[in-house]
């Protein structure tokens, strides 16, 4: 008989007593799955998963071939159903080893508040402590707040390989795991263990993959269970941390709440990214700012009910203002029961205009009826105003103690989200805008061959056209379905703006931005929507002035694209008419740029070091045309696509580029790892602040020799980029068979058939690694766990300048300027951290057997040894820059994490090329495909994502 311990957790004894806590509740909830399998599955099947995992951990931790062989062969020798059975159940301990984890980072961050340690770095004390040591005064920190403007954006990629029934139930998990925390009776914690148990087994009954595609409603949906999570308390919560600590600070000056308008505004591309996506349109728009405001008067409308039961105070004990008793007296509510309880009725009275409001924009029902009818609010603003009523009251007598608990936190709320919750931002390929044009052009007899014009006669023509009263389009002419939809999605967000407010559009991004023209034709499809106002002159028939909605935001996104990025800004800005336009949207103006394709384009170096040059290029053109630069990060999950560790990234930025403004990206499946618990969704967002806070005001621009010393750095690295660069484009663009090797040797195919994501991989039907997507290039390396986004060409780049055409001497020279670098400057010391945690998970054994995958053995042969010779370089480059023999040598904690989970990735690995082999097979031989196979490669792509922490 097995033992009753199921499967637990891998005990590494060196470990710090710290950690014991995390041991046992991966022990805990090992033992309950384990127990939920054998009540499932039987007897039989849970010895079969266990002796397994036995094996797995053995062959990991002593690196014993006798165990590798065992392991393959019980795996080979595993039937389809008990291979299904055994890839859920590894890939569910990986889901809940990461429940674990994430409570032991909330327990070990409350330890630390507990004990009156020094300020965490990363938190917002510690930061207002490091600018109160550098001389940065309350005044300057108070401004900072008052025009900063900090935006986390929301995005649907297909890298989400989780169902939100699945997050559900595993928040749940988690708040059961936090409880334990707490002092509990016998009886207390035996309901607890139940209540987990029920979880679990919930969990093993949950169908964890789709069997139909993710609709771009269902991807609205997902998003908006994070802001009932998280953001609708925390992000307030956290308003009020930042008043606290500022005032503790800086006690010289008061501090009001006025002092903190929404600095901190939460941003959405789910519904308004169609680039690629032929499933969003102006209906897809309009859906997602109707559940957003549904979202928000939901929260709204129970927290002023709540506020209606909890502020029962009497006029017969209390005064109130005026302004209050006008309130009161314009509510519906005219119960004889509550006419000395003013605040009462003042909040049935809001509650009733809120609930009028939320119908008047769209919200299907208000789930608790109101006293009577009242007027809808106009704007957002007045409910804040009104709200403020209420609060100003209190204070006036003796009430202030009832603000914090919720009033506060309703009125910071409104301030954040309005009526619209999240700024929609639009975003679409240049080339559209181009065809839409050249069609409006034709058919007006204004142009007969738009897209056959040189950039400067476009240019000429497009400014042209921005001068005339009248428009291109007739609604007396038939347009193609694309020039159609296009419009139509542009009236839709006048439309948007108008019933939902200015904040919920107010951007649109071009991708593929190459040229002047790409920006200027945005703005002509503006003016034919209404979206650009042009005021004429008539007696001179010139341009008398003109503002736009729509701030017009370039999108660079390759490589040759980051290094024309500020010779395009320049010429966009210098036109007349393009710098009235910045100047009337405040002298501000964003760019975005992209990590994922320049990636992808590039390399891992080649892209950081030409996002590095690209913002430094444009912080110097901004400044000397005195426009206000705010950069938008479209960072991706992986390090290949720009991620890794949010604070130590926007610190590691070029002096100048951050200034209070930063906008990025939160793709995919890290929007759930960073926001699905409140307490460390609470955390993340005051790592945003506080670095931005950080890196806008600390005094880093280089002077003197620090600024020589920094030119040299920068000069070492454009060598080693241009070496990496090389590498990588030889490889992936320049040998033969290279995109033959990447379809067989991962598992981009089966990726592409997963139910994961509204967006098709690739924005054509080829096999084009030029054509397919960053993401599902970053995830299918990720998959067979060789992550080659994330380090190749490294180890090329640094061997080959260290010790090509160089004598020892200046070899050991060039090895100091390396080190040097590495300690003094953040962003190389960030580049070489972050390739550390993914080499840390890069398995060459493990790749290998995917590369088994590619029939052509010579081809298979070739490009494996090259990649293989590659890490050897890179990783012995890494040790000789950094002296750390060990990877994530700084990183304990993280370390023992992956090292621990490599034994339960394993099977999962071994298994989904078994299964990948038995499908293509399939396919090849035209036989009928095997409904189980496909499943269970599917629930392996699940699981080894879960267990890496990240997918693309």
């Amino acid at each position: 008989m097995p033992r009753q311990q199921n499967l637990p957790a891998p005990v590494n004894k060196a470990a710090n007593d710290k950690d014991a806590p995390l041991k046992e509740d991966i022990r805990l909830l090992g033992r309950l799955l384990g127990n939920v399998l054998r009540e499932q599955e039987g007897e039989t099947v849970f010895h079969v998963v266990e002796t397994i995992r036995q094996t797995a951990v053995r062959f990991r931790r002593e690196s014993d071939a006798q165990s590798g062989a065992e392991l393959n062969k019980m795996l080979k020798k595993l039937t389809r159903d008990q291979t299904i059975t055994v890839v859920r159940a590894f890939s569910y301990f990986s889901h809940l080893a990461n429940i674990a984890e994430d409570q032991h980072h909330n327990r070990r961050r409350r330890a630390h508040l507990l004990a009156g340690s020094a300020p965490q770095q990363g938190s917002i004390a510690f930061a207002l402590s490091k600018l109160d040591d550098a001389g940065v005064s309350g005044a300057t920190v108070r401004r900072f707040f008052k025009e900063a403007l900090i935006s986390p954006v929301l995005t649907a990629h297909p890298t989400e390989v989780q169902r939100k029934s699945t997050l559900d139930a595993e928040r749940e998990i988690a708040r059961l795991l936090a409880e334990r925390d707490h002092p509990l009776t016998p009886k207390e914690m035996a309901r607890n263990t139940q209540l987990l148990h029920a979880c679990v087994t919930t969990l093993w009954q949950t169908r964890m993959l789709r069997y139909t595609k993710l609709t771009v409603a269902d991807e609205i949906e997902n998003a908006l269970s994070y802001y009932r999570t998280t953001f609708l308390r925390e992000l307030p919560g956290l308003y009020d941390d930042i008043e606290n600590e500022i005032g503790a600070q800086f006690p010289q000056r008061h501090v009001d709440e006025k002092d903190f308008p929404p600095f901190v505004q939460m941003g959405s591309w789910i519904g308004g990214d169609r680039d690629g996506n032929p499933n969003v349109n102006a209906g897809t728009m309009q859906h997602a700012l109707m559940r957003q405001s549904t979202a928000i008067f939901d929260f709204y409308l129970e927290e002023v009910h709540a506020l209606g039961a909890e502020l029962s105070i009497s006029t017969l004990l209390v005064s109130v203002s005026p302004e209050l008793q006008a309130l009161a007296d314009s509510s519906p509510d005219q119960s004889e029961h509550r006419m000395d309880e003013p605040y009462r009725r003042a909040l049935i009275g809001l509650y009733a205009r809120l609930a009028a409001t939320a119908r008047k924009l769209g919200a299907a029902h208000v789930l608790r009826q109101e006293v009577g009818s009242a007027a809808p609010y106009e704007t957002a603003a007045e409910f804040t105003r009104d709200l403020q009523v209420l609060a100003d009251s209190l204070k006036a007598h003796h009430g202030a103690a009832l603000i914090k608990p919720r009033l506060a936190t309703v009125k910071r709320a409104s301030e954040i989200f309005g009526f619209h919750l999240a700024t929609l931002d639009m975003r679409q390929s240049s080339d559209v805008h181009e065809r839409v044009l050249g069609e409006l052009f034709s058919r007006a007899k204004a142009h007969p061959n738009y897209s056959g014009l040189s950039e400067d006669e476009k240019v000429e023509l497009l400014l042209d056209e921005l001068s005339k009263p009248r428009l291109l389009y007739s609604p007396y002419l038939d347009y193609s379905a694309e020039t159609g939809s296009e419009l139509a999605i542009l009236r839709a967000a006048r439309e948007i703006r108008q019933r939902y407010g200015d904040r919920a559009i107010r951007n649109y991004i071009i991708s593929h931005t190459e040229t002047v023209s790409d920006l200027l034709e945005v703005l002509l499809l503006q003016k034919e929507t209404g979206l650009l106002h042009v005021e004429w002159d008539h007696a001179s028939g010139q341009v008398h002035d003109a503002r736009m909605e729509l701030m017009v935001i370039p999108l660079f996104e390759t490589i040759p694209d980051l290094r024309c990025a500020a010779g395009i800004m320049e010429s966009y800005m210098s036109l007349p008419q393009v710098r009235h336009l910045i100047a009337k949207q405040g002298d501000l103006q964003e760019v975005m740029l992209g990590y994922s394709d320049s990636n992808k384009d590039g390399g891992f170096l080649t892209s950081n070091w030409e996002l590095y040059k690209a913002e430094t290029q444009l912080v110097e053109l901004f400044d000397g045309a005195n426009v206000k630069l705010r950069l938008f990060h479209g960072r991706g999950g992986t390090v290949g696509r720009g991620g890794g560790p949010s604070y130590e990234a926007i610190l590691a930025q070029p002096a100048g580029t951050v200034n209070g403004q930063i906008r990025l990206t939160e793709q995919g499946e890290i929007i759930a790892s960073k926001f699905s618990n409140p307490e460390i969704g609470r955390r993340n967002l005051e790592l945003l602040v506080a670095a931005t806070l950080e890196a806008s005001l600390t005094p880093h621009a280089p002077q003197g020799r620090r600024a020589k010393k920094l030119a040299e750095c920068e000069s070492v690295m454009e060598e080693l980029s241009a070496r990496a660069y090389r590498a990588y484009r030889d490889l992936v663009y320049g040998t033969p068979g290279f995109t033959d090797y990447f379809f067989s040797a991962t598992p981009i195919a089966e990726i592409a058939e997963l139910n994961i994501g509204s967006r098709p991989a690739s924005r054509k039907s080829t096999r084009r690694i030029e054509d397919l997507r960053a993401i599902p290039w970053g995830f299918s390396w990720g998959q067979c766990r060789l992550l080659l986004p994330g380090w190749y060409g490294f180890g090329s780049a640094v061997s080959s300048w260290l010790y090509e055409d160089a004598e020892a001497k200046e070899q050991k020279k060039r090895l100091a300027v390396l080190r040097a670098m590495f300690k003094e400057w953040p962003f190389f010391a960030t580049l070489l951290s972050n390739m550390d945690m993914v080499l840390s998970k890069t398995d060459l054994a493990v790749a290998s057997r995917y590369a088994e995958l590619v029939a052509d053995k010579r081809l298979r042969n070739s490009i494996f040894k090259r990649i293989v010779e590659e890490h050897e370089r890179t990783t012995a480059c890494l040790t000789t820059i950094t002296g750390a023999k060990e990877r994530l040598a700084g990183n304990p904690l993280l370390a023992r994490s992956i090292k621990n989970r490599f034994a339960y990735l394993d099977p999962l690995n071994h298994l989904q090329v078994e299964l990948i082999k038995r499908h293509r097979a399939a396919t090849a031989e035209g036989r009928k495909l095997d409904e189980r196979v496909r499943r269970g490669i599917h629930l392996s792509i699940n699981g080894i994502a879960a267990g890496l922490r990240n997918t693309g």
